[in-house]
Order: C-alpha cells, then structure tokens, then sequence
C-alpha cells in the first residue's frame, strides 16, 4: 500500500485529498507546514509527496529543494496560482507534476498513479547537466540558480533560459525570433518588443552585479560577448 504525504495548511483540503486517496487504497500522511513535512519524509519514508506551494514560513518550494538534496521522493505541487512560471519552477526545482486549485479529486488520484507508474518504471533518471560556466558567470539548470562572481541573480524564467541560451554559445548572433524559442517551450505569439523589454531587465539585474556580457547587434539580435 503506498504511502502518500499531503501537506497543505489547508485542514479541509488535507481532508479532501486523504479521502480521495484512501478510497482508492493509499495510505496517507499529512502535514500541515514545510517542517512537519521535511520530519515526516525522513521517520516515514512515504512513496509520493503532494506538496502545497503556497504556505506560510516554509513554502512548497524550499521544501522541495530540500527533499531533492538527499531524496528522489516524487513530488506533486498544488497551487492555487497558474502562471506559467510558476508551473515551470516548480518543474525544474524537481517536481513530477503540477496541479493547479481547484482541482478534481479524481484528477488528483490519477495524476498519484501515474507518477508512481513512472517513478516505478525502473529507468534511471538522467544525469543532471553541469553548471554552465562562462568566465564569472555560472548558471545552474537543476537548481535554478543563475551568479556572477558567485553573486545570486534573482532572474525570471524567461531571463534564465534567455540568459542560457546566449551564454552556450558565445560570440553567435541571437535574432529575436531564436530567443523566443528558447525562451518558450510551446510556440507563443511574442512581439520583438517583448523579447527586448526582456533582455532590457536582465541586463538591469546583471548591470546591478556590474556585469555587462550581453552586446546589442543592431539589425540583428544579440550575442553573449566573447571571453565573458
């Protein structure tokens, strides 16, 4: 009988879920803040984590980059946000799947058994990608993390794979229409507008460390610039 772990400082939602599940044979924990959690993952090893973001003191977030430092726990994020880059950092911070209140208890269930399914595969996951490193610069893609001289720099999403993609291959000619696509996984309609304001902040933000490896193109793009 797997074990699942529901936290969420919702009491009645909590109660939502252990009955949803324990109808369909699970058993349940429950915790009701980050703490509570973390202490229940390491005396009861449960099988699956369906993980609230949006809690006081401890978020689902920081939770999950703690479990993910010794675990390889499936996690399910619940938020009551839907923003894209909400769903995407909680996927690169090592989430399995994200569910979005309000949410179908039967849904719920279902997304539990197929992620157990996967994790139960037996397929070993692949080897997490070394930190990019460009002279001061080192972007983490499984932590998220993006320094410069070991400095954090508080990018968005968009800014980070933006970032990433100039900062592979250096000295190349981005256009915009290349870093819409590395900026979104799903086509979008993007304005070039868009894509400057963006790079507009993350220059801003790399501007604040006093760095300055992204150059202008004009008529063209952009381009991480050579030996930065």
């Amino acid at each position: 009988m797997p074990k699942i772990l529901v936290v969420d400082d919702d009491p009645h939602i909590r109660s939502v879920i252990r009955f949803a599940l324990a109808r369909d044979g699970f058993a349940v924990l429950e915790a009701a803040d980050g703490a509570a959690a973390l202490d229940l993952v390491a005396r009861a090893r449960p099988d699956l984590v369906i993980l609230d973001i949006m809690m006081p003191e401890l978020d689902g977030t920081e939770v999950c980059r703690r479990l993910r430092r010794g675990h390889d726990i499936p996690v399910i994020f619940l938020s009551s946000r839907d923003e894209e880059v909400d769903r995407v950092l909680g996927l690169e911070l090592g989430g399995d799947d994200y569910v979005t209140k309000p949410f179908s208890p039967r849904e719920l269930v279902a997304r539990v058994r197929a992620v157990l399914r996967r994790a139960d595969s037996g397929a070993a996951p692949p080897p997490a990608p070394a930190p990019l490193r460009r002279g001061p610069l080192s972007l983490d893609q499984e932590r998220f993390e993006a320094r410069w001289h070991g400095q954090p720099i508080p990018l968005t999403v968009t800014e980070f794979r933006l970032l990433g993609a100039m900062a592979a291959r250096p000295g190349r000619v981005f256009t915009r229409e290349m870093l819409m696509a590395a900026a979104h996984e799903a086509p979008r309609i993007v304005s070039e507008r868009t894509i400057d304001s963006h790079v507009r902040h993350l220059r801003a933000k790399l501007a604040a460390l006093g760095a300055d490896p992204i150059a202008t193109v004009h008529g063209l793009g952009y381009r991480f610039r050579d030996g930065d």
